[in-house]
């Protein structure tokens, strides 16, 4: 049995149509709840832990694991705080208040995580709403991709910086955006939040 065809089964023992779970998941229409029985998709973890609590079953259930007389070892997580939204793009107003949590590997060395906004880092894998994960720290090496506070305003670009001219360049992966450029005391205004580690993209 698949995953989609477990979550199927399910769905229909509950008397629940796809409309129903499509709902409860936030999804606009049933046809992404039909794809997902179809095996269309790969379901993130955390996606697959909403469907089971949607279907008041476990991830082991969705996952097939209590039908496995094989060892599985557990999936392990930690959370990570969710600080609200940087720029893929101009900068915005920086929020450093906890919005939520979210779940990742603990494969991820991150401290925190942001929301993307924007499309200036598509070229990069990030797109707009994306969770990219941060670790703290005050430089990258040149090339690396940053959290930036310019101001009281945060943005997410490769970092550049030349101390010999004291200029710092933060380059976007769109080849519509011009790169920001400081030099001077301007670089006073600048600071680096930490440096983009991983981040998550929702398939559907």
């Amino acid at each position: 049995m698949t995953i989609g065809e477990r979550i199927k089964a399910r769905r229909e023992e509950l008397n629940m149509t796809q409309d129903e779970l499509a709902k409860k998941l936030h999804y606009k229409s049933r046809s992404s709840i039909n794809k997902i029985e179809l095996g269309l998709y790969n379901l993130k973890q955390s996606k697959i832990k909403m469907i089971a609590d949607a279907l008041q079953t476990t991830p082991s259930y969705i996952m097939g694991w209590e039908d496995n007389n094989e060892h599985v070892l557990p999936i392990s997580v930690q959370r990570f705080p969710l600080l609200g939204n940087v720029a893929c793009g101009d900068p915005i107003f920086a929020d450093e208040h906890v919005e939520t949590y979210v779940e990742a590997t603990t494969r991820i060395k991150a401290d925190f995580c942001l929301r993307a906004k924007g499309n200036s880092m598509i070229n990069a894998r990030i797109h707009d709403g994306d969770i990219v994960f941060i670790r703290k720290q005050n430089t990258v090496e040149n090339g690396e991709i940053a959290a930036v506070l310019i101001g009281d305003e945060a943005t997410l670009k490769r970092v550049f910086y030349y101390p010999e001219d004291s200029k710092l360049v933060l380059q976007a992966e769109n080849p519509k955006y011009e790169p920001f450029v400081y030099v001077g005391e301007e670089l006073n205004s600048i600071k680096i939040l930490g440096k983009a580690v991983a981040f998550q993209s929702d398939v559907i």
